[in-house]
Protein backbone atom coordinates (compact mmCIF):
# COMPACT_ATOMS: atom_id res chain seq x y z
CA UNK A 1 0.00 0.00 0.00
CA UNK A 2 1.31 3.42 -0.65
CA UNK A 3 0.35 7.14 -0.19
CA UNK A 4 -2.67 8.50 -2.82
CA UNK A 5 -0.35 11.03 -4.32
CA UNK A 6 3.64 10.67 -4.39
CA UNK A 7 5.36 13.35 -6.08
CA UNK A 8 9.24 14.28 -6.13
CA UNK A 9 10.61 17.66 -5.35
CA UNK A 10 13.65 18.79 -7.46
CA UNK A 11 13.81 15.09 -8.92
CA UNK A 12 13.84 13.68 -5.30
CA UNK A 13 10.88 11.33 -4.61
CA UNK A 14 9.90 10.25 -0.70
CA UNK A 15 11.80 6.90 0.95
CA UNK A 16 10.03 4.06 2.70
CA UNK A 17 11.67 1.77 4.78
CA UNK A 18 8.89 -0.98 4.21
CA UNK A 19 6.03 -0.39 2.58
CA UNK A 20 3.54 1.84 5.32
CA UNK A 21 1.01 -0.50 7.14
CA UNK A 22 -1.92 2.34 5.79
CA UNK A 23 -2.42 4.74 3.11
CA UNK A 24 -5.75 6.26 3.65
CA UNK A 25 -7.80 8.61 1.05
CA UNK A 26 -5.79 11.20 -0.35
CA UNK A 27 -2.65 10.51 1.82
CA UNK A 28 0.37 12.45 0.63
CA UNK A 29 3.86 12.30 0.83
CA UNK A 30 6.34 14.80 -1.20
CA UNK A 31 10.06 14.95 -1.80
CA UNK A 32 13.30 14.53 0.38
CA UNK A 33 10.80 12.65 3.10
CA UNK A 34 12.32 9.29 4.83
CA UNK A 35 9.80 6.78 6.83
CA UNK A 36 10.38 4.52 8.79
CA UNK A 37 8.99 0.76 8.97
CA UNK A 38 5.21 0.28 9.40
CA UNK A 39 4.21 3.70 9.12
CA UNK A 40 0.23 4.60 9.38
CA UNK A 41 -0.94 7.70 7.42
CA UNK A 42 -4.47 8.93 7.28
CA UNK A 43 -7.42 9.99 5.23
CA UNK A 44 -5.54 13.85 3.94
CA UNK A 45 -2.58 13.22 5.72
CA UNK A 46 0.20 15.44 4.59
CA UNK A 47 4.02 15.31 4.38
CA UNK A 48 5.25 17.74 2.31
CA UNK A 49 9.12 17.98 1.92
CA UNK A 50 10.38 20.70 -0.59
CA UNK A 51 12.93 22.15 0.47
CA UNK A 52 14.54 21.09 3.51
CA UNK A 53 14.23 17.12 4.60
CA UNK A 54 11.68 15.20 6.58
CA UNK A 55 12.46 12.17 8.48
CA UNK A 56 10.33 9.97 10.56
CA UNK A 57 11.32 6.79 12.54
CA UNK A 58 10.17 3.46 12.35
CA UNK A 59 6.47 3.22 13.36
CA UNK A 60 5.10 6.54 12.72
CA UNK A 61 1.64 7.26 13.14
CA UNK A 62 -0.04 10.43 11.39
CA UNK A 63 -3.77 11.07 12.06
CA UNK A 64 -6.43 12.20 9.58
CA UNK A 65 -6.33 15.68 8.23
CA UNK A 66 -2.64 16.57 9.74
CA UNK A 67 0.36 17.61 7.99
CA UNK A 68 4.06 17.54 8.86
CA UNK A 69 6.05 20.15 6.77
CA UNK A 70 9.12 22.58 6.55
CA UNK A 71 10.43 25.88 6.60
CA UNK A 72 11.73 25.95 3.12
CA UNK A 73 15.29 27.68 3.44
CA UNK A 74 15.78 27.01 6.83
CA UNK A 75 14.71 24.18 9.09
CA UNK A 76 13.75 20.49 8.42
CA UNK A 77 11.87 18.35 10.25
CA UNK A 78 12.95 14.85 12.50
CA UNK A 79 10.68 12.59 14.21
CA UNK A 80 11.85 9.95 16.35
CA UNK A 81 10.61 6.25 16.78
CA UNK A 82 7.01 5.30 17.87
CA UNK A 83 5.43 9.15 17.13
CA UNK A 84 1.83 8.95 17.30
CA UNK A 85 -0.20 12.38 15.62
CA UNK A 86 -3.89 12.90 16.20
CA UNK A 87 -6.40 14.38 14.10
CA UNK A 88 -6.07 17.97 12.37
CA UNK A 89 -2.68 18.64 14.07
CA UNK A 90 0.46 20.11 12.74
CA UNK A 91 4.34 19.35 13.24
CA UNK A 92 5.97 22.42 11.36
CA UNK A 93 10.05 22.33 11.17
CA UNK A 94 10.69 20.66 14.50
CA UNK A 95 12.29 18.34 16.16
CA UNK A 96 10.00 15.67 17.88
CA UNK A 97 11.64 12.60 19.98
CA UNK A 98 10.25 8.86 20.93
CA UNK A 99 7.89 7.67 22.07
CA UNK A 100 5.68 10.85 21.73
CA UNK A 101 1.74 11.50 21.42
CA UNK A 102 0.38 14.49 19.67
CA UNK A 103 -3.20 14.79 20.47
CA UNK A 104 -5.64 16.33 17.84
CA UNK A 105 -5.65 20.02 17.00
CA UNK A 106 -2.25 20.18 18.40
CA UNK A 107 0.38 22.47 16.77
CA UNK A 108 4.13 22.15 17.16
CA UNK A 109 5.89 25.18 15.22
CA UNK A 110 9.14 26.82 13.69
CA UNK A 111 12.44 25.35 15.81
CA UNK A 112 10.69 23.85 18.35
CA UNK A 113 12.55 20.88 20.56
CA UNK A 114 10.18 18.18 22.17
CA UNK A 115 12.37 15.42 24.00
CA UNK A 116 11.29 11.59 24.82
CA UNK A 117 8.07 10.33 26.24
CA UNK A 118 6.24 13.73 26.34
CA UNK A 119 1.98 13.58 25.66
CA UNK A 120 0.78 17.16 23.85
CA UNK A 121 -2.65 17.23 24.81
CA UNK A 122 -5.37 18.21 22.31
CA UNK A 123 -5.55 21.88 21.29
CA UNK A 124 -2.09 22.83 22.40
CA UNK A 125 0.37 25.37 20.52
CA UNK A 126 4.37 24.73 20.88
CA UNK A 127 5.51 28.27 20.53
CA UNK A 128 8.62 28.37 17.97
CA UNK A 129 11.58 27.61 19.75
CA UNK A 130 9.90 25.90 22.58
CA UNK A 131 12.12 22.93 24.29
CA UNK A 132 9.73 19.91 25.48
CA UNK A 133 11.61 18.16 28.60
CA UNK A 134 11.31 14.50 28.57
CA UNK A 135 8.62 12.73 30.14
CA UNK A 136 5.90 15.42 31.10
CA UNK A 137 2.39 16.57 29.23
CA UNK A 138 1.96 19.93 27.93
CA UNK A 139 -1.00 21.67 27.18
CA UNK A 140 -2.97 25.18 27.05
CA UNK A 141 -1.13 28.21 24.33
CA UNK A 142 1.15 28.59 24.53
CA UNK A 143 1.51 25.14 26.06
CA UNK A 144 2.88 24.94 29.67
CA UNK A 145 4.71 21.97 31.39
CA UNK A 146 1.53 19.92 33.20
CA UNK A 147 2.64 16.96 35.27
CA UNK A 148 4.77 13.94 34.61
CA UNK A 149 3.74 11.61 31.92
CA UNK A 150 4.10 7.53 32.61
CA UNK A 151 4.98 5.07 29.66
CA UNK A 152 1.53 3.34 30.13
CA UNK A 153 -0.96 6.76 29.91
CA UNK A 154 1.15 7.40 26.82
CA UNK A 155 0.22 4.32 25.56
CA UNK A 156 -3.13 4.63 26.32
CA UNK A 157 -3.84 7.96 24.92
CA UNK A 158 -2.22 6.95 21.52
CA UNK A 159 -4.58 4.09 21.40
CA UNK A 160 -7.55 6.14 21.69
CA UNK A 161 -5.78 8.78 19.01
CA UNK A 162 -5.53 5.45 16.77
CA UNK A 163 -8.96 4.10 17.44
CA UNK A 164 -10.62 7.81 16.79
CA UNK A 165 -9.42 7.68 13.41
CA UNK A 166 -11.71 5.06 12.31
CA UNK A 167 -14.54 7.29 13.16
CA UNK A 168 -14.66 9.98 10.33
CA UNK A 169 -16.60 9.38 7.50
CA UNK A 170 -14.61 9.18 4.03
CA UNK A 171 -14.45 12.49 2.25
CA UNK A 172 -16.64 13.01 -0.63
CA UNK A 173 -14.94 13.11 -4.31
CA UNK A 174 -13.62 16.32 -5.82
CA UNK A 175 -15.64 18.19 -8.41
CA UNK A 176 -13.44 18.21 -11.93
CA UNK A 177 -12.47 22.13 -12.34
CA UNK A 178 -10.57 23.77 -14.80
CA UNK A 179 -8.17 26.22 -13.84
CA UNK A 180 -6.61 28.82 -16.07
CA UNK A 181 -2.94 28.80 -16.56
CA UNK A 182 -0.62 29.77 -13.41
CA UNK A 183 -3.13 28.39 -10.76
CA UNK A 184 -2.68 25.30 -8.83
CA UNK A 185 -5.22 23.20 -7.39
CA UNK A 186 -4.24 20.06 -5.87
CA UNK A 187 -5.21 16.79 -7.12
CA UNK A 188 -6.19 16.12 -3.53
CA UNK A 189 -7.73 18.84 -3.10
CA UNK A 190 -11.61 19.13 -2.30
CA UNK A 191 -13.58 22.17 -4.26
CA UNK A 192 -17.64 22.66 -4.63
CA UNK A 193 -19.80 25.46 -5.27
CA UNK A 194 -18.94 29.18 -6.33
CA UNK A 195 -15.79 29.42 -6.68
CA UNK A 196 -13.37 31.87 -7.80
CA UNK A 197 -9.21 31.99 -8.16
CA UNK A 198 -7.33 34.60 -9.15
CA UNK A 199 -4.36 34.21 -11.21
CA UNK A 200 -1.77 32.76 -9.78
CA UNK A 201 -3.28 31.11 -7.09
CA UNK A 202 -2.34 27.80 -4.47
CA UNK A 203 -4.88 24.98 -3.41
CA UNK A 204 -2.94 22.87 -1.75
CA UNK A 205 -2.62 19.05 -1.08
CA UNK A 206 -6.03 18.01 1.11
CA UNK A 207 -7.18 21.43 1.38
CA UNK A 208 -11.37 21.59 1.29
CA UNK A 209 -13.04 24.91 0.00
CA UNK A 210 -16.70 24.10 0.05
CA UNK A 211 -19.05 27.47 -1.23
CA UNK A 212 -22.29 25.86 0.39
CA UNK A 213 -24.31 28.84 -0.09
CA UNK A 214 -22.35 32.21 -0.29
CA UNK A 215 -19.29 32.54 -3.07
CA UNK A 216 -15.48 32.12 -2.34
CA UNK A 217 -13.35 34.16 -3.71
CA UNK A 218 -9.87 34.41 -3.64
CA UNK A 219 -6.94 36.77 -4.77
CA UNK A 220 -4.57 36.80 -7.10
CA UNK A 221 -1.18 35.49 -5.83
CA UNK A 222 -2.91 33.88 -2.60
CA UNK A 223 -1.72 30.58 -1.18
CA UNK A 224 -3.59 28.11 0.86
CA UNK A 225 -1.57 25.66 2.46
CA UNK A 226 -2.24 21.69 2.95
CA UNK A 227 -5.52 20.58 5.20
CA UNK A 228 -7.37 24.15 5.53
CA UNK A 229 -10.60 24.26 5.40
CA UNK A 230 -12.34 26.55 3.81
CA UNK A 231 -16.56 26.99 4.26
CA UNK A 232 -19.09 29.24 3.18
CA UNK A 233 -22.45 28.54 4.99
CA UNK A 234 -23.50 32.37 4.23
CA UNK A 235 -22.43 35.51 2.66
CA UNK A 236 -19.77 33.69 1.74
CA UNK A 237 -15.94 34.26 2.08
CA UNK A 238 -13.15 36.97 0.24
CA UNK A 239 -9.55 36.32 0.58
CA UNK A 240 -7.33 39.35 -1.08
CA UNK A 241 -4.57 39.16 -3.06
CA UNK A 242 -0.53 38.34 -1.91
CA UNK A 243 -1.96 36.65 1.23
CA UNK A 244 -1.06 33.41 2.92
CA UNK A 245 -3.12 30.90 4.43
CA UNK A 246 -1.45 28.62 6.47
CA UNK A 247 -1.20 24.92 6.91
CA UNK A 248 -5.01 23.59 8.68
CA UNK A 249 -6.61 26.51 8.96
CA UNK A 250 -9.80 26.32 9.81
CA UNK A 251 -12.48 29.64 8.93
CA UNK A 252 -16.29 30.14 7.43
CA UNK A 253 -17.99 33.21 5.87
CA UNK A 254 -15.35 35.79 6.84
CA UNK A 255 -13.81 38.63 4.96
CA UNK A 256 -9.56 38.44 4.83
CA UNK A 257 -8.20 41.36 2.98
CA UNK A 258 -4.82 41.59 0.96
CA UNK A 259 -0.74 40.98 1.89
CA UNK A 260 -1.93 39.27 5.13
CA UNK A 261 -1.13 35.76 7.01
CA UNK A 262 -3.37 34.13 8.63
CA UNK A 263 -1.21 31.38 10.92
CA UNK A 264 -1.24 27.17 11.10
CA UNK A 265 -3.84 26.08 13.01
CA UNK A 266 -6.02 29.24 13.33
CA UNK A 267 -9.48 29.47 13.44
CA UNK A 268 -11.63 32.42 12.23
CA UNK A 269 -15.38 32.88 13.31
CA UNK A 270 -18.38 33.59 10.97
CA UNK A 271 -18.21 37.16 10.76
CA UNK A 272 -14.53 37.88 11.31
CA UNK A 273 -13.11 40.91 9.18
CA UNK A 274 -9.31 41.05 8.55
CA UNK A 275 -7.94 44.23 7.37
CA UNK A 276 -4.89 44.65 4.87
CA UNK A 277 -1.22 44.00 6.14
CA UNK A 278 -2.34 41.83 9.23
CA UNK A 279 -0.31 38.45 10.92
CA UNK A 280 -2.06 36.12 12.72
CA UNK A 281 0.07 34.22 14.63
CA UNK A 282 -0.22 30.10 14.19
CA UNK A 283 -2.66 28.86 17.10
CA UNK A 284 -5.16 31.90 17.45
CA UNK A 285 -8.77 32.36 17.61
CA UNK A 286 -11.26 35.35 16.59
CA UNK A 287 -14.53 35.64 17.93
CA UNK A 288 -17.69 35.59 15.80
CA UNK A 289 -17.49 39.63 14.09
CA UNK A 290 -14.18 40.31 15.54
CA UNK A 291 -11.98 43.23 13.72
CA UNK A 292 -8.58 42.88 13.19
CA UNK A 293 -7.14 45.83 12.38
CA UNK A 294 -4.51 46.40 9.76
CA UNK A 295 -1.05 46.97 10.18
CA UNK A 296 -0.16 44.53 13.33
CA UNK A 297 0.81 41.35 14.85
CA UNK A 298 -2.38 39.40 16.32
CA UNK A 299 -2.59 36.42 18.36
CA UNK A 300 -4.18 34.44 20.92
CA UNK A 301 -7.09 33.26 21.93
CA UNK A 302 -9.45 35.50 20.61
CA UNK A 303 -6.54 37.15 19.13
CA UNK A 304 -5.23 40.67 20.11
CA UNK A 305 -2.77 42.97 19.30
CA UNK A 306 0.46 41.55 20.22
CA UNK A 307 2.88 44.39 18.27
CA UNK A 308 3.69 46.27 14.86
CA UNK A 309 3.74 44.77 11.48
CA UNK A 310 7.31 46.15 11.08
CA UNK A 311 9.16 46.00 7.80
CA UNK A 312 10.93 43.08 8.68
CA UNK A 313 7.82 40.77 8.85
CA UNK A 314 5.89 42.71 5.96
CA UNK A 315 9.28 41.26 3.95
CA UNK A 316 9.11 37.70 5.04
CA UNK A 317 5.57 37.34 3.91
CA UNK A 318 6.37 38.59 0.73
CA UNK A 319 8.94 36.28 0.27
CA UNK A 320 6.21 33.73 1.89
CA UNK A 321 3.86 34.63 -1.14
CA UNK A 322 6.44 34.44 -3.89
CA UNK A 323 7.98 31.00 -2.67
CA UNK A 324 4.12 29.49 -2.82
CA UNK A 325 3.76 31.45 -6.17
CA UNK A 326 6.96 29.27 -7.66
CA UNK A 327 6.01 26.42 -5.71
CA UNK A 328 2.25 26.53 -7.57
CA UNK A 329 3.51 26.64 -10.85
CA UNK A 330 6.53 23.69 -10.00
CA UNK A 331 3.29 21.60 -8.64
CA UNK A 332 1.44 22.40 -11.20
CA UNK A 333 3.79 20.79 -13.78
CA UNK A 334 4.65 17.78 -11.27
CA UNK A 335 0.88 17.35 -11.12
CA UNK A 336 0.08 17.11 -14.17
CA UNK A 337 3.29 14.69 -15.25
CA UNK A 338 2.05 12.24 -12.38
CA UNK A 339 -0.97 12.02 -14.36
Amino acid sequence: MTPDLILPYEGVLPVFASRPVWCGRASTVIGTATLGAQAWLGDDSVIRSDGQPVSAGERFWLGPRSTVHIATESLPTRIGDRVTVGRNAVVHACTVGSDVVIEDDAIILDGATVGDTVLIEAGATIFPRSTLESGYAYGGNPAKRLRPITPEELAERAERLREAAGEGASPPEAEPRETEEGVFVARTARLSGRIALGAGATVLFSCELAAEVGPIVVGADTNIQDNTVIRARGEGVVIGRDTTIGHNVRMADCRIGARSLIGIGSVLAPGTVVADDVMLAGGSTTDPGQLLEGGHLWGGRPARILGTLDPKKRALMAHIVEGYCRLGREYRVLQAQEG
